[in-house]
């Protein structure tokens, strides 16, 4: 596992490492989540639109829909 060195603002980095402590983690782990989650933001988005897509076409082959009806807002919420 390879190291990091950043720089921050001290009292951030007071803050962070507060915060870390309530949450019964470390910067340094949340900080190593945070990194694996932004590099692997494009796969992640990749697998949502696969999702997304197969939903769709899922949705197409049910053939479900209104039938052509229409609403008017009043019909739909009845006082």
């Amino acid at each position: 596992m390879a190291n990091l060195t950043i720089t921050v603002d001290d009292e951030i980095l007071k803050q962070a490492r507060m915060r870390a402590l309530e949450e019964n983690s470390s910067v340094n782990a949340i900080l190593g989540r945070y990194l694996q989650d932004y590099a692997q933001a494009d796969a992640a988005r990749q697998r949502r639109q696969e999702a997304l897509d197969a939903l769709l076409a899922l949705a197409q082959q049910c053939g479900c829909g209104r039938g052509g009806q229409t609403w008017k807002r009043e019909d739909l919420h009845e006082r």
